[in-house]
């Protein structure tokens, strides 16, 4: 099995592309507190200094404390992922799935329904290339609420991304939008 890395926009975040599919449906996210839901990001957490991992379709996003360096994080982590696909292992216990939030959302607008049409054929693709993700959160009096996700969390460039490029897109197809923010 050969895993290929993929430097992101967030510097103590890196993409590990096993070249098969990681997650069928949806995507995850795992801190120290929700490891225990999957065997592989348990095994993850113990390397030192391992902050998140985020699952998507075709990746894994690690994070890191900034003390520490790819480095010294890169191979036991390589090492991780390798072995668990190459043994067969389950990425979730029995019962312990995420559901995936955008999925359960019941939207009961049609601003809503747009802006999240918008997210998934234009958005979405391309955070994901950047090791992340970005979900809807809610729609209120021309304000759209959104939450990064995997290496797009805490990323230098993510206001900006917010601002310049989600922001812009979204007025630009729906002229009721007046602005987006950033859910922590």
């Amino acid at each position: 099995m050969f895993i290929q890395t993929e430097e992101t926009p967030n510097p103590a975040s890196l993409k590990f592309l096993p070249g098969l599919i990681v997650m069928d449906k949806g995507t995850a996210e795992l801190d120290a507190k929700n490891a225990y839901k999957s065997p592989l990001a348990e095994r993850l957490f113990q390397v030192d200094g391992v902050t998140l991992v985020f699952f998507g379709h075709d990746f894994i996003s690690v994070t890191k404390e900034n003390t520490y360096d790819w480095q010294q994080l890169k191979t036991p982590i390589l090492a991780h992922i390798m072995d668990h696909f190459t043994m067969g292992g389950t990425l979730f216990k029995d019962g312990m799935m995420p559901k995936d939030p955008a999925a359960s959302k019941k939207l009961d607008d049609a601003i809503s329904n747009q802006i999240v049409e918008l997210l998934e054929t234009r958005v979405r693709p391309a955070v994901a290339q950047d090791g992340g993700d970005i979900e809807f959160d809610d729609y209120v009096d021309g304000i759209v609420y959104l939450r990064m996700r995997g290496a797009c969390a805490g990323c230098p460039s993510s206001e900006a991304t917010l601002k310049m490029g989600i922001e812009n897109m979204l007025k630009h197809f729906i002229p009721e939008i007046q602005e987006v923010r950033q859910v922590i």
